[in-house]
């Protein structure tokens, strides 16, 4: 079976994966924002099957606008469920693939600072992770 999705279909998917980096770089504002932004972005580039081709397309299409964490947190989120409902639908074994690969960014975005991830990055890792779970 062939799976096509839509260039807005990517566009979301990349919005959402990416923006789930961006969302816990913020949380880790100072000294480790770098380091999470940087080991969130290599486990997305490491992505296997459909997903992996999607996110690993070079194009300027991720919208992560916005002018606080709260407004990025406004558009990731409903962009993780999106994607899930989305894959859900055409491909479920590629919705498993996307989750896994997000929550694996999001751990590896983590571990960047040193020591216990502060409460801040862990709440914004729960929040991913529901809305990832939400669809």
């Amino acid at each position: 079976m062939s799976i096509t999705l839509t260039d807005q279909d990517k566009s979301t998917l990349r919005t959402a994966a990416y923006g789930a980096v961006s969302l816990m770089s913020a949380a880790g504002a100072g000294g480790s924002a770098h380091k999470a932004a940087t080991g969130g972005s290599i486990a997305l580039a490491s992505a296997t099957g459909l997903v992996g081709h999607v996110l690993a397309e070079k194009r300027r299409d991720i919208d992560l606008h916005g002018r606080s964490v709260a407004a990025l947190a406004d558009h990731v989120l409903p962009a993780l469920t999106a994607s899930m409902s989305l894959l859900k639908r055409q491909a479920p074994a590629e919705a498993g693939n996307f989750r896994r690969t997000v929550l694996v960014a999001v751990e590896a975005a983590t571990r960047a600072q040193k020591g216990d991830p502060g409460p801040t990055m862990a709440e914004m890792a729960r929040k991913i992770t529901v809305a990832l779970d939400a669809a």
